[in-house]
């Protein structure tokens, strides 16, 4: 009995699925989200590159700029979805709202906090230096995104799921 405990569990039934850290890759949806993410923050560092002649790593994590990556990320997932389980699917309408509330925020909420931190900082600066807040750490200002940066992330994601899906062979 001890034997059997420790040299594992039962063989699984008959037709239940298996388990493999690598059918993630067979997750079209998953994939085209990532691959979406991965070119679009790509795009930032060799953007950095051509106009300031410099290599900046921090743009692979970084958030704003062009394009969105927030927004490539969730409207490859959407379309992915859409593609795989039907445009008409509950699912792609969960992705598709959710996709919405992100872009709007990239370029409302989160572009006019940085615009915010933007002023908060120039005010900090011009204090004396002998006020409590002068040696304040400045914000971080590139927060969100302008409108075309929303949009060419959202094309951006649209193009990698829609070549992410003839791939795997989807919609066919």
């Amino acid at each position: 009995m001890a034997e059997s405990i420790v040299s594992g569990a039962a063989a699984p039934p008959p037709g239940a699925p298996s388990f493999s850290y690598l059918a993630v890759f067979s997750n079209c949806p998953l994939v085209a989200a990532v691959l979406a993410f991965a070119i679009a923050q790509s795009i930032k560092v060799l953007t950095t590159w051509y106009k300031e002649n410099r290599w900046d790593a921090k743009q692979l994590v970084g958030s704003g700029g062009m394009p969105s990556s927030h927004s490539a990320t969730v409207t490859a997932l959407a379309v992915a979805v859409g593609l795989q389980e039907g445009f008409a699917s509950s699912l792609f309408a969960t992705t598709a709202v959710f996709a919405s509330v992100v872009m709007y925020d990239a370029f409302g909420v989160r572009l006019h906090a940085g615009k915010q931190a933007e002023v908060l900082n120039q005010i900090v600066y011009e204090l004396p230096s002998e006020h409590p807040l002068a040696e304040t750490r400045p914000l971080r200002e590139l927060l969100g995104h302008t409108p075309p940066q929303v949009f060419a992330g959202g094309v951006l994601g649209f193009a990698v799921a829609t070549f992410t899906a003839m791939i795997a062979g989807l919609g066919s």
